[in-house]
């Protein structure tokens, strides 16, 4: 009987940088080290930068850098509640416009502040309608409890684990599990075909939310993406580290590069298949 061999498949998902990563760095840098660096594309987050605002600014940045923007996610932080208006909906049909006209495929939102109780109450009904009514992809991302010392408030609502409401897509966030005290791959279990976007970033549980390099905490990083490398994903994983303490751009060039090896390595799955 002839002995298996081991193949490595390695799914079409693309491997993107998040511009949230380069913080307190510009959105214009996040391109740059990008391209440098080798990811596929980017995830442009929305917020105080005014270039993250600015479609005609980020075009020009993809087309100078040759990387593409896969993913733009909307302004949903208490930092970005003036952030293209005041108003939740009018911010998602920015996020759309923005990704339709830049070619990304995947607008990322979290799930409503409790205090914002219309938009909440309206929430899941509203992304699907909104979902219908265009190609890209609305992408709910998990959050997590607010936690301090010994109280827990639930800051999100419908509720901040997303799959207990009825989503077309949804985001999978590493850090956010840990914060949460989630087990990620169930979580990544019941998201089951309906998960179509991966913030990569690692966590050790603490109430704050951490987003290390993916490899130096506790979270399943390594196992999750074998299981998408297994399972044909063919969504976006991004790279969404805290890179803030770093002494020196190069200290975080250096961090960037080894999440995007850690991911790359990972990704390419070895299947053990019979010899012929």
């Amino acid at each position: 009987m002839a002995k298996p061999r081991d193949v490595v498949r390695i799914p079409d998902a693309k491997v993107a940088l998040s511009t949230a990563s380069v913080y307190p760095e510009s959105t214009a840098t996040a391109f740059e080290i990008a391209a440098r660096l080798g990811y596929d594309g980017v995830e442009v987050m929305v917020w105080t930068d005014p270039v993250s605002q600015d479609i005609e600014a980020l075009r020009r940045l993809s087309d100078y850098h040759r990387i593409p923007i896969l993913a733009v996610h909307a302004p949903c932080l208490l930092i970005t509640q003036r952030v293209w208006s005041t108003d939740p909906w009018v911010k998602l049909q920015r996020a759309r416009a923005a990704a339709e006209k830049l070619g990304a495929s995947t607008v990322v939102v979290h799930p409503p502040f409790r205090w914002q109780r219309q938009y909440a109450r309206d929430f899941v009904e509203g992304i699907w309608r909104m979902a219908n009514e265009t190609d890209v992809r609305f992408a709910v991302e998990n959050m997590y409890p607010w936690r301090y010392r010994d109280r827990e408030m639930l800051a999100y609502a419908p509720d901040w684990d997303v799959t207990k409401d009825d989503y077309r897509h949804f985001t999978i966030d590493l850090s956010h599990a840990a914060t949460s005290r989630t087990d990620a791959l169930a979580m990544f279990d019941r998201m089951g075909g309906r998960l179509g976007h991966v913030h990569l970033a690692d966590g050790r549980g603490s109430a704050k939310d951490e987003h290390l390099v993916p490899g130096r905490g506790t979270q399943p990083c390594a196992e999750l993406l074998e299981r998408l490398a297994l399972t044909g994903f063919d969504g976006h994983v991004v790279i969404e580290v805290n890179t803030r303490r770093a002494m020196s751009g190069a200290e975080r060039e250096a961090d960037l590069a080894e999440a995007l090896a850690f991911t790359r390595l990972h990704l390419a799955s070895a299947l053990r298949v019979p010899r012929r």
